[in-house]
């Protein structure tokens, strides 16, 4: 299945979790990570502010900036590549392109995602041997992944039925280490 089929099938796919079910399955998603030390001991967490059907993530960034860490948001360019300002409370959002929810704190460049000790991103899919995830298409997580250092956590956030065993790949796209699903925190067995 090539890349643009198998996102119209997961976006319809996720369009019909009901509601309820969708934010039952983001507080699974929330207490697994929080309950990682890998996660309690991160200082500074690259994260984002979720939208639509995506795995919630609004309760995870508050949960994280209430434990003590420095969150980091991404900003998105208009060149689609991510800068980084810090989270500092639901009031510091405001919309950006799109109309995606960014903080108004000053922007830290793209390479401050090098300094994060977790980066969680977003992802259709994940490859479930290789880490590879499949994302919306405009490769601004890509970008940001090849900044990570080779020991950072890397999670995506998914939901049921979208750890897949084959997600198609290109030169570009980037692995993750981890995929945050509802049933719990999986690694994935690469050197991603």
């Amino acid at each position: 299945m090539d890349k643009l089929k198998l996102r119209t099938s997961i976006e319809a796919a996720r369009s019909s979790i009901p509601d309820e079910r969708r934010h039952a399955a983001s507080v699974r998603i929330r207490e697994s990570l929080m309950d990682r030390p890998w996660v309690q001991m991160a200082g500074l967490i690259a994260c984002y502010w979720s939208i639509g059907t995506e795995p919630a993530t609004h309760g995870l960034v508050f949960a994280l900036w209430k434990h003590g860490a420095t969150v980091i948001l991404p900003v998105l360019r208009e060149d689609d590549d991510l800068d980084w300002a810090v989270y500092d409370g639901p009031d510091t959002l405001a919309p950006g392109r799109f109309g995606l929810m960014e903080p108004v704190d000053t922007r830290r460049g793209v390479d401050a995602v090098r300094t994060a000790a977790l980066v969680i991103v977003p992802a259709l899919a994940v490859d479930a041997s290789t880490g590879v995830r499949l994302g919306r298409g405009g490769g601004s997580y890509d970008r940001a992944l090849a900044r990570v250092g080779p020991n950072v956590p890397t999670v995506a956030l998914l939901h049921d039925g979208e750890l897949l065993d084959g997600v198609p790949a290109e030169a570009h796209d980037r692995a993750v280490r981890y995929a945050a699903t509802p049933d719990g925190i999986v690694r994935i067995p690469t050197d991603a």
